[in-house]
């Protein structure tokens, strides 16, 4: 997807296996495979045909604190801190086929990054050296899952917009018991769309993208977590040709609870609601236009997910852009005597 669809997920660590108390409950993982925050200003805007690559830097740091406990990969953690720093690295294809008048295109993001995670007390886990009743700590750099896109994008004016159909396929990398996973290891298909109303007279931009999250269960785990909706929206002005400043924001909402033979804890439906401020700024590298931008957010209005803080540095360039059509001749007619 363009512009940080970037499916991508973060795996986030720790885990629980049974339920402690009535109120100490959360969906496996606490996190969704959607990336929270990816999709920023411009994102309903699909680049000409060509070829793009995009470098996502994407940082999280949060807690699940309060006596809690979470389920993932048979682990049972309570009191949870991570802090995940992580990149997403997307080849981007926009092709010159048109679909109902927009361009098709389709995109790979490959995850990987280190999850530092620490459980002020484990309770259970499948390896039988981690059931320690004090602090444990995990830092594993691995590979998260892999994000498969395709995408039609359109323009009419100042309003521009998409549809994209996600994929999310295991990478193998998950570790059951361990608590430093970037990979959640379920697949799962994401629909999404995305519209932005851009005036270059004025400078204005404005952005918005929901969708939707249908999960398939975890087969190392037996866990299968319930349908999640998430929307992420921007706002932004430009200063000048190449920066821009603004407010970006997102909200999770989970829409039917999780289940399956794995399922340790019951039905359980996480909510977040996030605000914060963009920067963007575009420089020439040679001949090639560079695109940068950084966002920061800030989570409140939390349930049954991590309370943190998130922060993205993006950064794309296209590697080669298909040449404008020539403009069609005039015909000319020459008019018989």
């Amino acid at each position: 997807m363009p512009g940080t669809w970037r499916n991508l997920s973060v795996g986030i660590a720790c885990a629980a296996g049974i339920l402690v108390t009535s109120d100490a409950r959360a969906a496996e993982g606490a996190q969704g495979v959607y990336v929270l925050g990816n999709r920023g200003p411009l994102a309903g805007v699909t680049p000409p045909p060509g070829f793009y690559f995009e470098n996502e830097t994407y940082y999280y740091s949060g807690n699940l604190g309060g006596g809690r406990t979470f389920q993932s990969g048979g682990v049972v953690a309570a009191n949870v801190k991570l802090d995940l720093s992580a990149n997403f690295i997307t080849p981007i294809w926009v092709t010159p086929v048109e679909i109902f008048g927009g361009n098709l295109g389709f995109s790979l993001t490959i995850p990987f990054g280190t999850p530092n995670v620490s459980a002020a007390t484990v309770l259970f886990s499948p390896r039988i050296d981690r059931i320690i009743a004090g602090r444990e700590h995990d830092a594993v750099f691995n590979v998260g899952d892999i994000y498969l896109a395709s995408f039609v994008g359109w323009h009419s004016g100042n309003f521009h917009w998409s549809g994209t159909l996600l994929g999310v396929v295991p990478s193998g990398s998950y570790e059951t018991g361990q608590l430093s996973n970037i990979s959640l290891n379920r697949p799962a298909l994401d629909l999404s769309g995305a519209l932005t109303y851009l005036d270059p007279a004025l400078g204005y931009e404005l952005s918005v993208a929901p969708g939707i999250t249908f999960n398939w269960i975890n087969p190392a785990t037996q866990y299968l977590t319930g349908t999640e909706f998430h929307l992420e929206w921007s706002a932004s002005k430009y200063l000048s040709k190449e920066l821009s400043i603004g407010l970006v924001g997102y909200y999770y909402n989970q829409l039917t609870g999780d289940s399956g033979p794995g399922d340790r804890i019951g039905p359980f439906k996480g909510r977040v609601t996030s605000l914060g401020g963009q920067v963007g700024y575009t420089f020439k590298l040679g001949e090639i236009p560079v695109s940068t931008n950084v966002r920061f957010f800030r989570e409140f209005d939390v349930r049954n997910r991590f309370t943190g803080t998130a922060a993205y540095l993006t950064i794309s360039a296209p590697l080669w852009v298909a040449p404008p059509k020539p403009a069609a001749e005039p015909k000319v007619v020459v008019a018989k005597s």
